[in-house]
């Protein structure tokens, strides 16, 4: 079997190791951290990344930290009216064969260092570079150290050392929007309810979304508004909690009360940039973020990550004597998908947060419409993302996608 270095151990790079590990494939992770580790908060799991997840062998370590979605509501951001209220998660799980769940993204991470072998992760490795030499590919890190493999996988985010070592600088653009993330532990909300459930509250410029974690002990909320520039030092800080109450002083008092009771606040910015032509140069493949970052609000960031791992061990496994054959069938399967899916968010980011009164109302009639009369009622395309199965034994047919 080849050997592969992944560079990176965030969620797509230890679902990736994992992935290959299970295959038999010689893998190893080199992350540049000291130790791993995950910042943010919440991240929400749908049925297309919980089968995933069963491909990995975790999904019931998953199920058991993270919170099913039973039950969820798009709502009006002043007056709390419900505007869609999609299936029940019952129906979605016996629909794609996977529930759907959101979890704390540190369990998530905990949960693949766990499954992934500690003598497989190196860690103060940092990437800074790599080669290709008569057929294989070189990763160069800052300790002067070289590593030799078939394949080198960079998925070191969208600051990624590998594409830009690969394909040159690309510098993300501001996308004219920040958010702010808080914690809330369920304890100091008292009976309000709506804060047990998965919400998204549709307002004029933002939008805000909130739904339970770790096991239901804590509520995770993110707080999307428009602005005209990020004048940061860097694209997250702490911020004081009166910038986000002001943000949204006239929005619904029962959210207000569940966004204020954090008592800390991470200010965002969300930069994107064009999907890249190629994801792969000689022996080295890009996934996740490092080959696709997208907007949150179609939910598929995380997926998309842990998918591309999944579709990448399986075309090695598959073809481990022919790994350029491999590579370009995890591009042709992959890169559509992720590209529908970055596209997608963009254009939800406009339909989340539409200014005009009258836009609003055709927007939630259109969707209260779909609610009633369509297939399951999401904003969402669901079932174009929610159906796949990187356990397919056609997933590398080239409509698989």
């Amino acid at each position: 079997m080849p050997k592969i270095s992944v560079i990176g151990g965030g969620l797509g790079g230890l679902a990736t190791a994992l992935a290959l590990y299970r295959r038999g494939i010689d893998v190893a992770v080199y992350e540049k951290a000291t130790e791993l580790g995950e910042i943010g908060a919440g991240v929400v799991l749908s049925p297309n990344a919980l089968k995933a997840m069963r491909y990995l062998g975790i999904e019931d370590r998953v199920i058991d930290i993270g919170v099913e979605t039973r039950e969820q509501s798009i709502r009006s951001f002043r007056s709390g009216r419900v505007i869609v209220k999609p299936r029940p998660g019952e129906d979605i799980k016996a629909r794609y064969g996977a529930t759907s769940l959101t979890i704390h993204r540190a369990d998530l991470h905990d949960i693949l260092v766990q499954a992934v072998p500690e003598k497989i992760v190196n860690l103060a490795k940092t990437c800074i570079g790599v080669d290709m030499r008569d057929g294989s590919a070189v990763a160069i890190f800052s300790d002067g150290t070289e590593v030799d493999a078939d394949i080198v996988v960079g998925s070191d985010g969208i600051h990624s050392t590998v594409r830009d070592s690969l394909l040159g600088p690309i510098e993300p653009t501001f996308t004219g929007c920040i958010c702010w993330r808080g914690l809330v532990p369920s304890s100091k909300l008292g009976n309000l309810q709506l804060a047990r459930q998965f919400t998204i509250w549709w307002g004029p410029h933002g939008h805000i979304v909130h739904y339970p974690v770790r096991r239901g002990e804590l509520v995770n909320f993110v707080a999307h508004f428009e602005s005209d520039a990020w004048t940061g030092e860097s694209w997250v800080e702490e911020c004081p909690r009166e910038q986000v109450m002001e943000t949204y002083a006239d929005w619904n008092p029962d959210l207000l009360e569940l966004i204020g009771s954090s008592e800390r606040y991470y200010k965002w910015a969300l930069y994107d940039r064009p999907p890249l032509e190629n994801w792969i140069k000689g022996r080295a493949a890009l996934l996740g973020d490092a080959a696709h970052p997208m907007l949150p609000y179609l939910g598929q960031g995380a997926c998309m990550a842990i998918e591309d791992g999944c579709v990448l061990a399986e075309a090695i496994y598959k073809t481990p004597d022919d790994l350029d054959t491999a590579l370009s069938d995890y591009e042709r399967v992959r890169k559509p998908r992720a590209i529908r899916a970055q596209l997608g968010s963009r254009f939800r980011a406009k339909e989340n947060h539409i200014a005009s009164p009258i836009g609003r109302f055709a927007r939630d009639v259109k969707m209260a419409w779909r609610s009633r009369f369509g297939s399951d009622g999401s904003p969402t395309q669901a079932a174009e993302f929610y159906d796949y199965d990187v356990a397919s034994s056609n997933i590398l047919d080239s409509d698989n996608g």
